[in-house]
Order: structure tokens, then sequence, then C-alpha cells
């Protein structure tokens, strides 16, 4: 896989730099056997940014680039990751009652490019996205999202339950979206400070997750097709937050 060297940056100290100044960074790649000071530098860094840590073997290093490495290579990322307290604070300091999407294990960078796109036309404060099992949001997808990943606060977390405890504590709702779920869409408050959770497609919610929401619901169909498309199925229930927000 052909990677463009200037999304990556080579070197112990410039991944360092990067980290520290806010520079988005998707992604570290490490050599297992890396030791020494920066060494645990980058890995304190990266976890106080909730970037992922991937250790690999040198030939994987040596196959992205033939700049000095030092055993790390980092990604850049296309977005700039927001604290999610920080946006919480901000959208209700804004008088608005915050509405989030959480994507738990959507892989496909396409579908968090459309999802991203219904995301800005209907009024999404946030995206929520675990640091782990979830697509890199780099210049793919800012490409399917013809640009509304810019528009929007990304906020990447290393645990989606402890989100779910920092949504709870800010008196956020959170609706778990579910095909076998009694609860229609419809019926749920959406115009109340609120969090929706849009699991894969072939796994769904997981089930932790599930069991922290205060609902869970699903949408109503007409047929009997198993399951919508992840990024159609999101936008049908922003656009129905979004009407119940205007017009109700």
């Amino acid at each position: 896989m052909f990677i463009k060297k200037k999304n990556i940056i080579a070197g112990r100290n410039p991944v360092i730099e990067a980290l520290q100044q806010g520079s988005g960074v998707d992604k570290i790649l490490l050599f297992k056997n890396a030791s020494g000071d920066n060494v645990a530098q980058i890995k304190e860094l990266a976890k106080q940014y909730n970037v992922p840590v991937q250790y690999v073997p040198i030939e994987k290093l040596n196959q992205l680039t033939n700049v000095q490495h030092q055993g790390v290579i980092a990604f850049r990322a296309s977005v700039q990751y927001l604290d999610l307290q920080q946006v919480i604070d901000f959208v209700t300091e804004q008088g608005e009652a915050p509405l989030f999407f959480i994507l738990d294990g959507v892989t496909d960078v396409r579908n968090i490019g459309a999802i991203a796109r219904s995301a800005v036309c209907c009024g999404v404060h946030a995206l929520i996205i675990p640091d782990k099992g979830v697509a890199a949001l780099g210049e793919d997808a800012m490409k399917s999202s013809a640009g509304a990943l810019e528009q929007l606060h990304i906020c990447r977390v290393n645990s989606l339950m402890k989100a779910v405890d920092t949504l709870h504590l800010n008196g956020i709702k959170v609706f778990s979206s579910e095909m076998t779920a009694g609860t229609m869409l419809h019926q749920l408050n959406l115009t109340e400070p609120c969090a929706v959770v849009m699991g894969s497609e072939d796994k769904g919610v997981f089930g932790g997750l599930q069991k922290q929401s205060d609902a869970v619901f699903k949408i109503p169909m007409a047929g009997t097709f198993e399951s919508l498309n992840v990024s159609v199925a999101a936008g049908m229930i922003m656009y129905e937050a979004m009407k119940q927000r205007l017009f109700a």
C-alpha cells in the first residue's frame, strides 16, 4: 500500500513535537523493541492524546519511508481531534441541546464520510469515535465527506463506555440503534440533549454500550430486509432529530 510521504512523520523528536503541539495524529507505528526515554515519552503523550500505538517489526517501518525513522512513524490526521468535555461545554454555552453521534466499529471510510455529510446537513454537533476499531480519518475520509469532517467537532476517546459516562454526567441521554428493539425512532424525544450510538452493520452496537444506553430503538421499515447501510440509517436518524428540533 502506497502512503503519501506528506502524511508521515518520521523520527522520535518530530513525533514528540507533533504530539506536544496538538497536531492531529491518527496513529503511531513503533518498533516493538524500541527503548529509551523518548520512547517512553512518546507512549505517554500518545496515551494523553488518545493516539493508538501499534507495535511492529522494523521491516514494516522501512517499507513506509527511507527517512531515518529511529523506530517510530506517525501518520498525520486530516482533522483536529477535540476533548469531549470541552465540546459539551462549548455546545451548551451556545444555548443549544447537544446532539452527538457515537460510531462503534464503523470501519468503512466511505460510510464515515457519508455520515459526516448528513451530520452537517442535519445539525449534529459532534461525532465521537474510539481510538481503535474505526476507519482512519485521513485524506480518503476527508474526500468521502466532501469536507464535512472539517465542519464537525470530532472527539476521539480511548473508551466509548467512559465517553457514555461523561455524557450521562452532563445530562445527555444515550440512545442505541438496534433493529430488534421495541421502541421506534419517532417515539424518542430527540429535542433533549442526546447522543445516538451507531454500530457496525455486521455486529451492531457493542452489548456493553447497549446496557449503558437510556433507550434502544429501531427504524421502522415497510419491508422485511434485514438491515440498512449504517450511513443510510444514520442519515434517517439525523433527519428525524432535525425535524423534531425544527418543528416541535
